[in-house]
């Protein structure tokens, strides 16, 4: 009889579930579903980035509820990974047989894209002793921030973690929060090489400790499933949630000398380290690579640009609002726009346009904003406009990794991920004009897939 894995990956748009037959590592089922979790900033900070963690749960709920339930009897194993960063605050273990998550025990999901945390803010925290710098959005430096702005809002929570955390305790029944170093690495405050957060810093500064998780290695188990889910078995193994960066980057990197871009919301570059790399003991703040944990106590060296998916749902929206504004009544379908652009800058090869789109800013450049410049008569045509733009999101990401550092890396292919880039022609131009590097795209290179072949490769 087969038996399958579920590989269930939380963005930061969208959930996607796969069921991977365990011995063949082929995907029979998939299903992914858009969250439409964002909320809207209120009043009381600029710059907040959250999402409501029940809308989030009930994408995931109604995206299992379309797979195969005579397959989902035969699942013998369950990974998740999810949006690395952000973080989310809950009251301990709350569920009932008839529905594993209760959302009025969670707070909102303070995102990797907040931004309330500012350079003044960060400067005034304690150096962290790990070799990776904290920026806004990080978990710790939003725990940090809520200690010196809204002090009361801590004490109503037992547990924080991701939201891929959460989803992990409560299929466990987890009274606290497990971790793995991919993940708690992306918090800020914790020493890659030890496995550790830094309790002393942390207990100095005044952090509440208790709010931290507790470690366990990735790629390892959190539980087993404490109740019947979708009609997955109770006691099904449930792996430690890990980041979705590293889960994209193992589903499709067959080959040391391979690099992954991925596009989707924002943009990564990645590659692997030799084995007995180390890391730096201390942050380089203004550093365009940070080396994030993988597998193995191995690293892998990252671009991770802010600027990526996001910027071109940008152009689209502020287009339709203009066409909107001058024509009351009037609302194109953003799909149909995003294929107009396509076909528009497709036939027209170049533009001497130059759109620098770090709308965002970046995480070693915070006070970055956007540019154009070199406009023209003979250059404002939306075909020029989304070249230029898809070109600058390129020209961004080969200035944090160059290719010369690709290729000195060992490089020798590029694997091309994310909806961003799978659903852009003009995009996919631009990655092997700038890298001149050949590249290949896998439709099944995402993170869903990947933390499914992790179990797959564990269990």
């Amino acid at each position: 009889m087969r038996s399958f894995i579920l590989g269930v990956d939380i963005g930061t748009t969208s959930v996607k579930v796969v069921l991977l037959e365990k011995s063949s590592k082929a995907i029979v089922e998939s299903q992914v579903l858009p969250t439409k979790s964002d909320i809207a900033d209120g009043t009381r900070e600029t710059n907040v980035k959250e999402q409501d963690p029940a809308r989030i749960i009930g994408a995931l709920n109604q995206c299992m509820s379309q797979l195969s339930y005579d397959k989902l009897q035969h699942v013998c194993g369950i990974g998740v990974s999810g949006q690395m960063h952000g973080v989310l605050f809950w009251k301990g273990c709350n569920w009932t047989s008839d529905d594993y998550f209760n959302a009025e025990d969670c707070s909102q999901l303070i995102t990797w894209q907040d931004g309330r945390c500012s350079s003044s803010f960060l400067s005034s925290l304690p150096k962290p002793n790990s070799h990776l710098s904290v920026a806004s959005g990080f978990g710790c430096a939003t725990i940090f921030w809520y200690m010196e702005h809204r002090s009361e809002f801590l004490k109503d929570f037992t547990v924080a973690g991701t939201i891929q955390d959460y989803v992990v305790s409560m299929l466990c029944g987890l009274e606290d929060c497990l971790m793995t170093p991919q993940n708690a690495a992306s918090w800020g405050f914790f020493n890659c090489s030890s496995h550790q957060w830094n309790t002393d810093v942390l207990k100095a500064a005044g952090f509440p400790l208790r709010l931290l998780p507790r470690c366990v290695p990735s790629g390892g188990l959190a539980g087993h499933t404490c109740s019947n889910w979708h009609g997955i078995p109770t006691g099904t193994p449930v792996a430690a949630a890990l980041g979705d960066l590293q889960c994209a980057v193992y589903s499709c990197l067959s080959a040391q000398t391979d690099a992954v871009i991925n596009i989707s919301t924002s943009a990564q570059l990645a590659f692997t380290m030799p084995g007995d790399f180390k890391p730096a003991d201390s942050p380089e703040p203004a550093s365009t690579i940070s080396y994030f944990p993988y597998f193995n106590s191995s690293y892998l060296a990252v671009a991770a640009s802010l600027n990526g998916g996001n910027v071109l749902a940008a152009f689209v929206s502020m287009l339709s609002s203009w066409i909107l504004e001058l024509d009351a009544g009037v609302a194109l379908d953003e799909c149909s726009v995003y294929e107009k652009l396509n076909c528009s800058a497709e036939s027209q090869n170049d533009s001497d346009l130059t759109v620098t789109p770090t709308i965002l800013g970046e995480r070693h450049a915070p006070l970055s904003l956007g540019h154009v410049t070199n406009i023209s008569t003979s250059n404002l045509s939306l075909g020029h406009v989304f070249r230029a733009i898809c070109r600058g999101v390129l020209d961004n990401l080969s200035s944090m990794m160059p290719a010369m550092q690709l290729r000195q890396g060992g490089v020798r292919r590029i694997v091309g991920s994310g909806s961003a880039l799978l659903r852009n022609a003009v995009l996919r131009q631009e990655v092997e004009k700038v890298y001149s590097l050949p590249v290949v795209y896998g439709q099944d290179a995402d993170a869903a897939v990947g933390v499914a072949m992790v179990l797959c490769d564990r269990l």
